[in-house]
């Protein structure tokens, strides 16, 4: 097929394109580089049906062009801001990054008439609950800008899938992680002990707590909702059963890295406004589907871990 990976250069859309390619199918992508990477895809660059555009989805002449010059079967949309802190200092970065992104996209396909789409959600929809979350849980109401673009995203998706034929799919899931980050706790943690190797500052109270899926497991678990699951409009929980605590992330990475460090929490049950301090995911939809993640939280997190390790010599990612 003939693919459209928006934001194919982060941290997950590399990992993807990896198995698209591997698949044998052709993929064109799309990124700003804000948060992307060229060299999260430059291994990629000597193929030839991989094709790297750098550009900005809300530049629509630009966009319409890339549509225009190539006839797509389907568009992985994972362009967004992911960074989920900086979305709350100055909402208009999810306004535009999140949301705004995802219209575009479902304009472009609209005029040419692509009828599959593939779209990366989040937790963050479901705003702040003990509850165990389902596919169909409700009301949603987020806590933080990035979870209510990605809910007004979907709603948008669910009205262009009903009035235009175009068949979704749609996968929300946790916290992710693995080689190739560019934020988030690991990311933080280690940066910090980068700066200081003798204290670590962790945001909240530590008791904060997560599932977190290891990125080539989530690539594995979209592209198997995608495979297998043949509705119209198919919502579906990617994640692991298992959770892990922010302070048990933060003994990991000390671990890790042979240090001796002390651990400082700043207090409070959350990290930041917008953090959801826990929740929990049902799984049960997709598991019957006939697909489970390889890694448990705390074993994904272990080898996100390493896999920063690795990158560098000294002991530290390039930061």
């Amino acid at each position: 097929m003939n693919i459209l990976v928006t934001g194919g250069a982060g941290f997950i859309g590399s990992h993807l394109c990896d198995e698209l390619i591997t698949q044998g199918h052709k993929v064109v992508v799309v990124d700003n580089l804000i948060l992307g990477r060229k060299e999260n895809i430059a291994h990629l660059f000597s193929n030839p049906h991989f094709r790297f555009v750098q550009g900005d989805i809300l530049d629509m002449p630009f966009f319409d062009a890339v549509f225009a010059n190539t006839a797509f079967d389907c568009v992985f949309h994972l362009a967004a801001n992911s960074d989920i802190q900086k979305g709350g200092n100055d909402p208009i970065v999810d306004y535009q990054l999140t949301f705004s992104t995802t219209f575009n996209v479902l304009q472009c396909m609209r005029k040419y008439q692509v009828k599959q789409l593939v779209f990366s959600s989040t937790s963050a929809l479901y705003g702040e609950t003990s509850d165990l979350l389902t596919e169909n849980y409700g009301p949603l109401q987020p806590v933080s800008n990035y979870g209510a673009a990605k809910l007004a995203s979907e709603a948008y998706i669910s009205a262009f899938s009903a009035n235009y034929g175009i068949q979704t799919w749609i996968t929300r899931f946790p916290n992710v992680v693995g080689e190739r980050f560019t934020h988030g706790v690991i990311y933080d943690f280690i940066k910090k002990l980068k700066k200081n190797p003798n204290e670590l500052e962790v945001l909240g109270n530590g008791e904060q707590i997560k599932p977190y899926v290891y990125a080539k497991d989530l690539v594995s678990g979209i592209l198997f909702v995608w495979e297998n699951s043949h509705e119209r409009f198919n919502v579906y929980n990617l994640g692991v059963s298992s959770r892990t605590k922010v302070k048990e992330i933060a003994q990991m990475v000390i671990r890790e890295l042979k240090l001796n460090a002390k651990i400082v929490y700043t207090g409070g049950e959350r990290g930041w406004v917008g953090d959801v301090p826990e929740f929990k995911y049902d799984l049960s939809k997709i598991h019957q589907l006939g697909w489970s993640a390889k890694y448990t939280s705390n074993e994904a997190v272990r080898l996100a871990i390493q896999k920063a390790i690795e990158y560098n010599k000294n002991g530290y990612p390039t930061i």
